[in-house]
């Protein structure tokens, strides 16, 4: 199995979703990575330890503004020069759009919201999480080349120390390409990593009694160098913002810790952690759902609870 991983990259970094795609696709046979837009061939070289054989960068202008369309040429033109079984995606929302518009232009399949991939009788397939994520059903593709995007957090990167040669390519460009323009680009001010991107997380829901007392599980989360997550009702009822919601209709989460407080565990909430290393439920009420698949839990008032752990997490450090 030969596949082509588009590896996004945000300043001096590759994300750590599209690098647990380059993993998976280098357990499943081998994997050319392709690095893409200012400063892809400073970064390019990253992928090495996490299974590339190859990696292909290109700083070409039109590859300068993170916009889908020349993605999509550039993608193209490699795909013809070196030929692929499979292209993979980590999702986002340029990934998305660069995916959809690859399946257009080879007039290819393309599969999503993937949960895993794997080889069977020397075909890919992937499992797709369906029915609220109670059940896992598996997915194929009629020709080659197969894409697929990977749901955000459900592959970890594995350094196996390797490297590879980066080689850079000169995609060709069609007009109609290069005819949008960006105007502008805003970034969301915040500190600490992402909830997409964070080893340790700790959440909130309404449990939390308001959205004031956000301030404490911000403060666990600076202790622990993670990221605040919070429930839909949290963010519908405007206590903390749409990006840290975590969830069926949120961001898909796996950190090696997740802290719930004050979450009731709702089949909602928990397909979007589930996949996470170890669950820690702080919560009052005994018998909230998400005490029967936490690894740990703690009944009790979580304002006293989280404030003792802070400290007790600050001392240690």
């Amino acid at each position: 199995m030969k596949s082509i991983v588009f590896l996004e990259h945000h300043g001096a970094e590759l994300e750590k979703g599209a690098l647990g795609v380059l993993s998976k696709a280098a357990s499943l046979g081998e994997a050319i990575g392709v690095v893409l837009g200012s400063g892809a061939c400073e970064v390019a070289s990253g992928a090495g330890p996490f299974g590339a054989s190859a990696v292909y960068a290109s700083e070409a202008d039109a590859l300068a503004s993170p916009l889908p369309q020349p993605r999509v040429d550039a993608l193209a033109s490699l795909i013809e020069a070196v030929g692929a079984d499979a292209v993979l995606f980590a999702a986002s929302v340029l990934a998305s759009d660069v995916a959809a518009g690859l399946a257009a232009r080879l007039d290819a399949g393309l599969n999503w919201d993937l949960s895993d991939l794997v080889v069977e009788d020397g075909e890919l397939v992937g499992k797709r999480p369906a029915l609220g994520d109670t059940v896992l059903v598996d997915v194929g593709w009629r020709s080659a080349p197969r894409l697929a995007i990977v749901r955000s957090g459900a592959l970890d990167p594995i350094d196996s120390g390797g490297s590879a040669a980066v080689e850079e390519f000169e995609p060709s460009f069609s007009d109609f390409s290069t005819r949008a323009t960006l105007v502008e680009q805003t970034h969301e001010e915040s500190s600490g990593p992402s909830i997409e991107e964070a080893d340790v997380i700790v959440a909130g829901g309404r449990g939390l009694g308001s959205p004031e007392a956000f301030s404490l599980l911000e403060e666990l989360a600076a202790a622990l160098g993670g990221a605040v997550g919070a429930t839909r009702a949290v963010v519908d009822a405007g206590w903390y913002p749409y990006p840290t919601q975590v969830g069926q209709t949120g961001r898909t989460v796996a950190p090696r810790l997740y802290i719930a407080c004050g979450i009731s565990g709702a089949i909602q909430h928990k397909v979007g952690m589930q996949g996470s290393g170890t669950i820690v439920a702080i919560n009052k009420d005994a018998n909230a759902p998400i005490f029967d698949f936490c690894d740990l839990g703690v009944v009790g008032d979580l304002h006293q609870i989280v404030p003792k752990l802070t400290a007790l997490v600050r001392a240690r450090g």
